[in-house]
């Protein structure tokens, strides 16, 4: 879907005239309407408020553009409701809600990540307990928090 059809269905879904979601987002109702017929977009302080207001990650409002991939253990982030929050309740599209919560990081190290993940992620080829470190520590030193 187009960010234009997704406003629209956003705005559709909340039973809201053009005019109320106006109000909630702090624009004129003709700005609103410039957004649904693809004329214009909202500027990034408007996405930031559209996506609080209405629970809906900002990748999701502009029509998932980017693939998002937690930048701690490298998850995708698919759904919004796999996408990690700030205290306020923004989304953080960079983690996961499992890596990062309210705020916090919840791995303190890396190490004690690739701990959680010897012990939890399958294993079917029965690789070496220090040859999976060794592979989650590549990976890992790939993603941003870990750079």
């Amino acid at each position: 879907m187009e960010m234009q059809e997704i406003l629209k269905k956003l705005r559709k879904d909340h039973n809201l005239t053009q005019e109320q979601m106006a109000e909630r987002v702090m624009v004129t109702r003709q700005a609103v309407s410039r957004w649904e017929t693809g004329e214009t977009q909202p500027n990034t302080d408007t996405l930031k408020l559209l996506s609080k207001e209405f629970n809906i990650s900002i990748n999701t409002l502009l029509g998932s553009p980017r693939q998002l991939v937690c930048q701690c253990c490298g998850m995708p982030l698919n759904d919004d409701g796999l996408i990690s929050r700030e205290d306020d309740g923004s989304y953080n599209e960079d983690y996961c809600k499992w890596c990062y919560a309210d705020g916090n990081f919840v791995y303190k190290s890396k190490e004690s990540l690739i701990d959680y993940l010897v012990s939890h992620m399958p294993n079917p080829e029965n690789i070496d307990d220090n040859e999976r470190r060794r592979q989650f520590d590549s990976f890992l030193s790939t993603l941003k928090h870990w750079k």
